[in-house]
């Protein structure tokens, strides 16, 4: 089924909107959530109201909350999310970022006590469209990953993105779990009912997990097994990622207060932290060349001669742009199991689904 960027914007709008939260921030985070289903990471749009829905039954969220600075100077800040859902503390941390990056050359914001914010990348090309350099990083409420050595989850998928502005490219936007896939991709992969890639998910003996409602089982109810590090096993570097996942957790979580997932209580507030810097390229050269040069390499890598005659070198970035074309034309395709959930959800909302 295809469906516009309007009708999932207006169908995450409504449902918000009926749960309690006030229309400004609904506006806002259905915009977040649509357009990265419209940017064609489904992981991370409209398929996670069921979740929310599911932290609003369990008293998790606070979706009438408004986030406020708490602290703040000339190059940095910590914005309290009050516990609410973390699309409009962290569309309000990364403006104010910018404004800093635009003022003073660089802007560090931190949200403390948020929740799921959605995709890192959104945040991170905010600030490529204005011609600054993006870094954003997250925790995340749910220890599904084990560190290198051990089957005990401990680690969060804990993104990090990273985004510079271009002029005749896309910008370039990587946005990545620290974890080989995240838990929401290997839900997308059950809503298909599709196998899993050997690898994502390893079960209690260490051995890969291929059945994505498995999987899921394991992600969400077991104490044992999970998600693997970037890189798989220790032969392939599973240490970079669990290194890199730790570092995500620093800037996140670690530096304004929010909790480590495996010390979290049953029934304690999830208290995810989010990080966002902001740099102005014209703070180190004049303006225009570091948009000229990344336009130069870009155009470089895309000029590598490919390994398929039939699929050029891409970089980052050029999938969600090519997803961006395609789906404004066409619609964003969602899965008849999503359709049934998302139905479900406008109904016990008492909202008109548009779907």
């Amino acid at each position: 089924m295809r469906v516009s960027v309007e009708a999932v914007r207006e169908l995450i709008t409504q449902v918000l909107t009926a749960w309690g939260m006030d229309h400004d921030l609904a506006v806002i985070t259905a915009e977040v959530m649509a357009e990265t289903d419209l940017a064609g990471i489904d992981s991370h749009g409209a398929s996670m109201l069921m979740t929310y829905e599911n932290f609003r039954s369990e008293g998790r969220i606070d979706l009438r909350a408004r986030p406020a600075v708490v602290r703040e100077n000339a190059a940095s800040a910590l914005v309290d999310a009050r516990g609410g859902i973390g699309h409009p503390a962290s569309e309000f941390a990364m403006r104010r970022a910018i404004d800093k990056a635009k003022t003073g050359t660089v802007g560090v914001v931190s949200v403390v006590n948020s929740h799921h914010f959605g995709a890192a990348g959104h945040y991170a090309e905010m600030a490529a469209r204005q011609g600054l350099i993006g870094l954003v990083t997250s925790s995340a409420n749910l220890p599904a990953s084990p560190p290198t050595g051990s089957v005990v989850p401990m680690l969060a998928t804990n993104p990090i993105a990273f985004a510079a502005p271009a002029l005749r490219n896309p910008h370039f936007l990587l946005d990545i779990a620290t974890t080989t896939a995240a838990v929401n991709k290997v839900k997308v992969y059950d809503f298909h009912d599709e196998p899993l890639p050997e690898g994502w998910v390893v079960d209690a003996a260490n051995r890969p997990v291929t059945d994505a409602h498995e999987a899921l089982g394991i992600l969400r109810h077991d104490d044992i097994g999970g998600l693997t590090p970037l890189g798989g096993t220790p032969e392939m570097g599973s240490h970079k990622g669990y290194g890199l996942s730790m570092m995500a957790h620093v800037l996140a979580a670690t530096l304004c207060g929010g909790t480590f997932p495996a010390s979290r209580e049953p029934g304690e507030p999830h208290n995810i932290g989010h990080f966002f810097l902001a740099l102005d390229p014209s703070g180190f050269r004049p303006p225009g060349e570091f948009e000229a040069d990344l336009d130069d390499a870009v155009d470089q890598l895309h000029a590598a001669p490919p390994l398929k005659e039939d699929e050029p070198v891409l970089v980052a970035g050029d999938p969600q742009a090519a997803a961006r074309r395609e789906r404004s034309r066409n619609g964003i395709p969602l899965p008849d199991a999503l359709v049934e959930q998302l139905r479900g959800v406008a109904e016990r909302a008492g909202v008109r689904s548009a779907l």
